[in-house]
């Protein structure tokens, strides 16, 4: 029986509406989960820093007494620039240390090796970060077991705890496994056949490394690279714990913020900048990572 004209054009606009129902559907609860835990949290820190705090009780209101208090003051800035510099400096330590063993991993061993290394690589996020920072104190204090190792060929000590070494040291501890994994996998989708192509052409290891392995594994390595940044950037155990919380960085500072006369709005004033810091950064790194080669 032949279709009456415009049947075809409903069925596929049907069709299509099937679809998006269907895809609006399974989307919903990620896009719930990010209204409850993200969006309406964040508006609320955004109002909150307009507040005011009188006989230590937060009053609602709009002033915006505090984001010129908190704009104004040096301390802030240094401690900014501090968690800006030492994020960076993690991301790119962290991203040159994970490469050799991404890289290893991937084109170096069997898919069995590979399997047992990512589990091994994981295990890490089975234990505490806390008390794996709390380790770290052994092996980073003054008497430590690596000054003790150092003594034995005649140098040292060392200072390493309470100092930007220990810092660094904790952020490693953080994200160096996440590092590796997320860079393995994207090396390990690398097409074989371009690596052979390559060689054949006259390539040489590290030309085909640069040229042609990095561009096609760019979006794992920068991913890897922003989580990094994120963790670093945002983090208080290493900081207060190995690197002594002197000077602060962002995250320290809005603990003594609280602490000092409850002036959570000036808090809540750091932590917007934090905020707007990152996804500044993750969408410059993500927009990096998508962009085609001219």
């Amino acid at each position: 029986m032949p279709d009456f004209p415009g049947t075809s054009i409903t069925r596929h606009l049907t069709g299509r509406r099937n679809v998006s129902v269907y895809g609006l559907t399974w989307a919903m609860p990620m896009v719930l989960w990010q209204l409850i835990f993200f969006i309406f949290p964040l508006m609320f820190l955004l109002l909150m820093s307009f507040w005011l705090v009188k006989n230590y009780r937060m009053v609602p209101g709009f002033d915006s007494i505090n984001w010129e208090k908190m704009y104004s003051k040096g301390y802030f800035w240094d401690a900014y620039w501090r968690t800006l510099i030492y994020a960076s400096v993690a991301t790119i330590v962290t991203s040159v240390l994970a490469f050799p063993c991404a890289f290893a991993l991937a084109f170096k061993t069997s898919a069995n090796v590979r399997r047992w290394a990512l589990f091994f690589l994981i295990i890490p996020f089975f234990t505490s970060y806390l008390v794996r920072i709390y380790s770290w104190q052994i092996f980073l204090g003054e008497n430590g077991v690596i000054n003790k190792l150092i003594g034995m060929i005649g140098f040292g000590p060392y200072p390493m705890l309470n100092t930007p070494v220990g810092t660094l040291v904790g952020y490693l501890t953080l994200c160096l496994p996440l590092a590796v994994v997320l860079q393995l996998i994207s090396l390990a989708n690398v097409d074989r056949n371009l690596v052979e192509a390559a060689h054949n052409l006259g390539c040489g290891r590290l030309r085909t490394v640069f040229s042609v392995i990095i561009p096609l594994a760019k979006v794992g390595i920068i991913i890897a690279a922003v989580f990094t940044f994120i963790l670093s950037f945002g983090d208080f155990v290493s900081p207060y714990y190995l690197g002594g919380s002197k000077p602060p960085t962002l995250s320290i500072l809005i603990i003594d913020t609280t602490k000092s006369g409850q002036q959570w709005p000036r808090a809540a004033v750091v932590a917007i900048t934090m905020i707007v810091t990152l996804l500044c950064v993750a969408f410059a790194a993500v927009t990096t990572a998508y962009r085609k080669r001219a």
